[in-house]
């Protein structure tokens, strides 16, 4: 590549895993073109980092794989190449530096998304990325060339190569609808419906309990669940209760499972120990102490500890007759089922399962039906838990196809 703009490379999509594939790709001889749908781009991931940007997890290797499930061996060989140590030096590098929370989580210093956007597109700008904004892909058109939908109408523009990182379908009003999907599997790329991943779940609330408690927290409580297949997954933390049904940490965790149970058997029925510091015979012993003129609720609160919304639940979820048992009630308190009966809109999810098929690339991320044009980030079929996992696979991915791209290039 001894010219420059001797090959041209078209990323679609100004997300991680877009801007990834940028850096990796621009050298000399290469020009690259990222085009995406909004006004700027990285809208997901400023949004993400509102609350404290979480960019990776520092944990042993083999655990942070694991967190990919069935796609851990596929991801692998880019995790590998690319992962939690690397995307922390890789920050450094734009002067941004990196710390270990308490759970393992790793922020930059500062917590901010928009610090290192900043310094990581004035770098991709200095090397000579050019980027187009309001440009929403629509295909290709007769000839070959990318079509794109502009405000000032239909532009085409070709490539010598193509990259693909268009997201999923979560929270489409920053740019990742999943319109793609479609586009691709019209000419013969095998991909898998896109499904809520890290999502809320929906159940039926009593009027009561709903106004008292939407939006309130439910702390400290181990969270237990037995999938379709059988397996059990069992997890400590908190969740939030909604107007129709739960979210947070904890739902999230377990998401991939109770979705698949519900595709399945219709239903998935978690069940919450609201006191995961006490064992049953304790519980039991505490809750047959006499309660004198004393009422439940003040009961529950002096022998269990459960007050507020976890005493809202219990009496939500738990049989009348319960109450007057202390042997039930404390099964109710250390087991109670919730029965949930639908994941939240996939646009509400806070990331998607599905997408193109690694079955249909090649160990570069190249589609093989597509010679050419690669893929990377959230749009190919796979998930992980929040916790980082979902940043690490979209730059990792993002790197490889960028590097793809050239080695393919080289071989024209």
């Amino acid at each position: 590549m001894e010219t420059n703009t001797k090959y041209s490379i078209a990323i679609i999509g100004g997300g991680p895993a877009g801007l990834m594939a940028a850096e990796a790709a621009i050298q000399e001889g290469v020009s690259v073109d990222v085009y995406d749908s909004m006004a700027s781009v990285g809208r997901k991931f400023l949004l993400a980092g509102i609350g404290g940007l979480n960019l990776t997890h520092a944990e042993p290797m083999e655990s942070f794989l694991s967190r990919y499930g069935t796609r851990e061996t596929v991801l692998r060989p880019f995790l590998a190449s690319f992962g939690a140590n690397e995307l922390r030096e890789w920050a450094q590098g734009l002067g941004i530096g990196t710390f270990v929370g308490s759970s393992g989580r790793v922020f930059p210093t500062g917590q901010k998304a928009a610090p290192l956007l900043r310094a990581w597109l004035h770098r991709l700008r200095q090397a000579g990325v050019v980027f187009h904004s309001r440009h929403r892909w629509q295909g290709w058109d007769d000839g070959g060339s990318l079509r794109f939908a502009t405000p000032q109408g239909i532009r085409l523009a070709k490539a010598d190569a193509v990259i693909m990182a268009l997201g999923g379908a979560s929270w489409s009003r920053l740019g990742s609808d999943g319109t793609w999907l479609p586009v691709l599997s019209e000419r013969g790329v095998a991909v898998a419906p896109l499904r809520p991943s890290n999502c809320g779940f929906n159940c039926h609330w009593s009027d009561h309990f709903r106004d008292r408690f939407a939006g309130q927290p439910i702390k400290s409580v181990t969270a237990s669940f037995t999938d379709s297949e059988g397996e059990e997954h069992s997890l400590p933390g908190e969740f939030v209760v909604t107007a129709s049904g739960v979210e947070g940490h904890l739902i999230y965790a377990l998401s991939a499972a109770m979705r698949d149970t519900i595709d399945a058997l219709g239903v998935a029925t978690p069940r919450f120990d609201l006191t995961p510091g006490r064992d049953f015979k304790r519980l039991v012993d505490d809750l047959s102490k006499p309660r004198g003129s004393a009422s439940m609720a003040k009961h529950l609160q002096r022998q269990a500890g459960i007050t507020g919304v976890k005493a809202g639940l219990l009496r939500e979820l738990a049989y009348p007759g319960d109450f007057a048992d202390p042997v039930r009630l404390a099964a109710a308190i250390k087991s109670l089922p919730l029965r949930l009966n639908a994941t939240k809109p996939l646009d509400e999810s806070i990331s998607t399962a599905g997408g193109v098929a690694f079955e249909a690339l090649d160990g570069q991320l190249m589609i093989r039906a597509l010679p050419g044009v690669f893929c990377a980030g959230e749009m190919l079929d796979w998930e992980a838990p929040t916790g980082g996992y979902l940043l690490t696979a979209c730059f990792s991915t993002g790197r490889a196809a960028g590097l793809g791209a050239l080695a393919w290039l080289e071989t024209l």
